[in-house]
């Protein structure tokens, strides 16, 4: 089986600090090569990979100023559309552009819609829904305007992330600083219950951090740390009590909640997007539909067993079983 892997290039592959659909992407081609899968990993020059690496752009366009991301993007997707004969399999993961070149070859091209960034980006999808083929990252976020292969949830290696029996005493906001990710309500349910709240993620939204995020870091209650690159995740998440992911938008997936959950942190959200799919409720976090109810939930927090939240993911969320899914579809496909 001889597949042609599109990652994007905003980050390299695997990402340093921030990048999930880079790191997915990662975490699958390294099991696919594991299993004897021939994979050519199209990504950054700078990228880490056992398989085959294709690179035209040298470094991400996130992290080099001087490349224009159009123009990268678009000589980065041109690579592989020009080199398809020598593949079995296009498996997409760069968004919807790479779709408006798969008429002009006949390798297949499978594509995992990473989210809808907007519905405005549907006409494409629509437009190849009989001639590509899709894959879901979470029933939520199929579209019924599309037909899929399959729903593929995302896996962690687990065993990067060390179980932590005893937490320590703060509570976690772990992602994107945007208004989607909820890092003022969780700011808010931390002050409403006078716990410590930690903060770790990227400032995607220069304005939202100034506004609703600045005025509240006191260094002691509400702290900012930055990024948290993959060394340290597991201290990190560990070390929470729990996981706010009190988001403000329907998340198609949500790494950081399993990973909060394979260190053993269990997870309040918003019961939103694929929230339902990821957490059991009452068992490895909750699922709640206001603030009233996260910082209610905060007392029965002690009810839950960490323990719980590790073997959820054992049992789910693992590379492995995502290797599994993908290579039944690729097979499918292929045949």
């Amino acid at each position: 089986m001889k597949i042609a892997m599109l990652a994007p290039i905003s980050w390299r592959t695997p990402p340093r600090h921030y990048g999930p659909w880079e790191w997915v992407v990662s975490m699958l081609t390294e099991g696919l090569v594991k299993r004897g899968v021939d994979v050519t990993l199209y990504a950054t020059g700078d990228s880490i990979t056992g398989a085959k690496l294709r690179s035209v752009a040298s470094r991400p366009w996130s992290e080099d100023g001087e490349l224009e991301p159009k123009v990268w993007e678009c000589l980065h997707i041109a690579a592989v559309f020009e080199e398809a004969a020598s593949y079995q399999l296009i498996h997409n993961n760069f968004d919807f552009l790479p779709l408006s070149y798969s008429g002009l070859v006949d390798t297949p091209v499978l594509t995992t819609i990473h989210g809808f960034s907007s519905p405005r980006i549907l006409p494409v999808y629509r437009k190849y829904n009989h001639t590509a083929h899709y894959v879901a990252i979470s029933d939520a976020d199929r579209s019924p305007e599309l037909d899929y292969e399959a729903t593929i949830h995302h896996g962690i290696p687990v065993e990067n992330y060390p179980y932590r029996d005893l937490p320590g005493d703060y509570l976690l906001f772990f992602g994107r600083i945007h208004h989607d990710k909820g890092a003022y309500e969780s700011i808010r349910l931390a002050k409403q219950v006078g716990l410590p709240l930690v903060i770790a993620g990227i400032i995607q939204d220069q304005n939202y951090y100034d506004r609703y995020v600045a005025p509240y870091l006191d260094g002691e209650q509400v702290r900012y740390i930055g990024p948290v690159g993959p060394e340290d995740k597991g201290e990190v998440l560990g070390k929470a009590r729990a996981l706010l992911h009190l988001i403000n938008f329907d998340e198609p997936f949500g790494l950081s909640v399993v990973e909060s959950m394979a260190c053993g942190t269990p997870v309040i959200a918003f019961n939103r997007g694929s929230m339902p799919e990821l957490i059991e409720d009452g068992v490895t976090g909750f699922l709640v539909n206001d603030l009233d109810q996260a910082c209610a939930s905060i007392s029965r927090m002690d009810n839950l067993n960490r323990q719980d939240c590790r073997r959820h993911v054992e049992e789910n969320f693992t590379v492995d079983l995502m290797v599994d899914r993908y290579i039944k579809v690729y097979e499918k496909i292929i045949t």
